[in-house]
């Protein structure tokens, strides 16, 4: 599906009916990942969620425009693109990486409208040399580990790859003052909040997520051990568990 930003078509995928849950991957990333991941939870009852799936500028099957110079630029189109989609109505995030980034900046602009946040493997500080990352090592090296990570490179993260510009998205990662948002993220958000970190996630790691909290007082916090930045890898089961945690107090907020 397509809503048009500008003169930039934003492409989509969404599944079901019922409150919107819009998912924004990590950067260069396209949607499919945070499906394989998501969408098994969605099964019987929970029938009263519309899942929407977005590619961001210059990832899947949206392209990049020129005119987006910057993060800034970048979320406007992405809030631009949500508007259209879900209406006036009232939606969850969930936010992959960079997109956690986008999330909550979406948040920020009007924190009474989201029915809940989920933030996997958050990017928190855009400086690279400014992050907590844990030592190198410390995940499983048994086969099936290996055959699982090496499955989720080739089913997802190489395709989206192929697919995006990487020219733009690097043009924009490259430097901290364009990769970065102009404005303070803090906001208080009272809705049912689940952050998910990895214990080895030697990229975005977990403990610059811990301070997030003073803004989410509705919040889960999950350190998952042998989970790096790709997490899941093995422990879906787990991720899962916390994800229906994060839908049930979405719901019976809701149904308050």
């Amino acid at each position: 599906m397509i809503t048009q930003v500008d003169d930039l078509p934003v492409y989509y995928e969404s599944y079901g009916d019922g409150r919107p849950i819009v998912f924004l991957p990590g950067w260069g990333n396209a949607n499919g990942e945070a499906q394989a991941v998501h969408e098994p939870v969605f099964g019987a009852g929970r029938d009263r969620w519309q899942r929407i799936y977005l590619d961001p500028p210059g990832t899947g099957r949206t392209p990049s425009r020129p005119w987006i110079t910057n993060q800034d630029g970048m979320l406007d189109v992405i809030t631009r693109a949500v508007d259209t989609i879900v209406g006036d109505q009232p939606f969850a995030l969930v936010g992959t990486s960079a997109g956690a980034l986008h999330a909550r900046g979406i948040v920020h602009r009007d924190p009474t409208r989201i029915l809940g946040l989920l933030l996997r493997v958050p990017g928190v500080i855009v400086d690279r040399a400014q992050r907590t990352l844990p030592e190198p090592g410390g995940l499983p090296t048994t086969p099936d580990f290996l055959a699982a990570q090496q499955d989720k490179e080739t089913r997802f993260y190489l395709p989206a790859e192929e697919q995006a510009d990487l020219e733009f998205l690097n043009t924009i990662q490259s430097d901290v003052t364009t990769y970065s948002l102009s404005f303070d993220l803090a906001a208080r958000l009272d809705a049912p909040t689940l952050i998910v970190t990895g214990r080895q996630d030697h990229i975005t790691g977990y403990a610059d997520a811990w301070p997030l909290l003073a803004d989410y007082p509705h919040a889960t916090y999950a350190v998952l051990d042998e989970a790096d930045h790709n997490l899941p890898i093995q422990n879906h089961t787990l991720y899962q568990a916390l994800v229906t945690d994060w839908l049930t107090r979405m719901e019976t907020a809701d149904a308050r």
